[in-house]
């Protein structure tokens, strides 16, 4: 593993340019995600939100590649690197990291 990120570091990593928001980093996606969580209102799916089942993924593969989580990452020439396996503790790590992340955008309102 890598030395430990902070929440502004994880936020500033960047996103494979494929993943499904058209975000950069992790703080433009989060961005967003809470964007097209206002414009759909009720209509909002939070099992897809940009029209991927798998969006997590798109949070969750910049942290393995910087080492944060443990993962199967799957090179692909024609789509870019995916992930491709990780383990629920490695996940649940991942999702505990992004909502630290969240809360320092938050406080940087």
């Amino acid at each position: 593993m890598s030395e430990t990120l902070t929440p502004q570091q994880v936020l500033a990593l960047p996103l494979h340019p494929r993943n499904d928001s058209g975000a950069t980093t992790v703080c433009g996606y989060l961005v967003k995600l809470l964007a097209q969580c206002w414009s759909d209102g009720e209509n909002f799916n939070g099992k897809r939100p940009f029209g991927n089942s798998d969006w997590e993924s798109d949070l969750l593969l910049p942290l393995v590649q910087a080492g944060q989580i443990e993962g199967v990452i799957e090179e692909s020439d024609a789509w870019g690197p995916s992930l491709d396996e990780i383990e629920w503790d490695e996940e649940r790590k991942g999702m505990h990291i992004i909502a630290e992340a969240i809360q320092a955008l938050g406080r940087s309102c």
